[in-house]
């Protein structure tokens, strides 16, 4: 091998360690200008300081290249009179929305205890999930979940769990129920605020939705450093 071939060789292998320096500092200075759980919750009281650590655990572990500026959280240890839903904005670090969402009507009456994988159960899922595409069905304009935690939420496009309009997910009907009506499994929203939501989430964001359910903390890959997927999770809506 010539000099020159040397030379260049090493040209080429610094080049491509520069390139990784760079891109892994550009990853640290945006993870390091991401929010904290506290401030999260500053902009959000009611939602839980615990539920947000956890879903920001969730979300540096699953956006290796933190693309997605989004992040929903959904609290289903809450009860469904109560808003428990919440759209962050993790680089203009603003709240985006805050509503009630309904859960499957095999979950529970106003608290679910129950979360299903399984089709046809009627039950909501954990776990984190990525919106996906958006398409015209029963509820009109719906917005697809695509489960990312196996054993958990991962049937989820099957199942067709998917973000949409329900009459049924207005707390108008509080009152007469004493809870929101319930799905066949997805986190349907009121009519009103539908459309916005759906519009919104459809440019990207990763779903967090959280009960503490003892085997899904234990076994979530997205919950522990130990556990996080290597590199990058590949999202197949991408």
């Amino acid at each position: 091998m010539s000099m020159f071939d040397r030379l260049g060789g090493a040209l080429r292998l610094s080049a491509g360690s520069l390139a990784i320096f760079l891109a892994g500092a550009l990853q640290h200075t945006y993870a390091q200008s991401l929010p904290s759980a506290a401030e999260l919750q500053r902009l959000a009281p009611d939602a839980s300081l615990s539920t947000l650590r956890l879903a920001l655990t969730a979300y540096q572990c699953a956006s290796q290249n933190q693309t997605e500026k989004l992040l929903t959280v959904i609290d289903y240890s809450k009860p469904s009179r109560d808003k428990r839903l919440w759209v962050f904005d993790l680089r203009t670090k603003k709240l985006l929305f805050e509503e009630w969402v309904a859960h499957g009507k095999n979950s529970g009456a106003d608290v679910p205890t129950s979360f299903s994988n399984v089709p046809n159960s009627y039950q909501s899922s954990i776990g984190l999930f990525h919106t996906g595409q958006t398409y015209s069905g029963k509820h009109g304009r719906s917005l697809r979940l695509q489960g990312l935690e196996p054993g958990f939420n991962d049937n989820s496009m099957s199942r067709a769990i998917v973000m949409h309009s329900a009459a049924y997910a207005d707390p108008k009907v509080v009152p007469g129920l004493g809870r929101l009506g319930r799905s066949q499994g997805c986190p349907a929203v009121r009519p009103a605020i539908a459309g916005k939501l759906i519009n919104t989430l459809q440019q990207g964001s990763y779903v967090f939705a959280y009960y503490p359910q003892k085997d899904w903390l234990k076994k979530s890959r997205f919950l522990t450093a130990q556990s996080c997927p290597l590199s990058d999770t590949t999202v197949a809506s991408k």
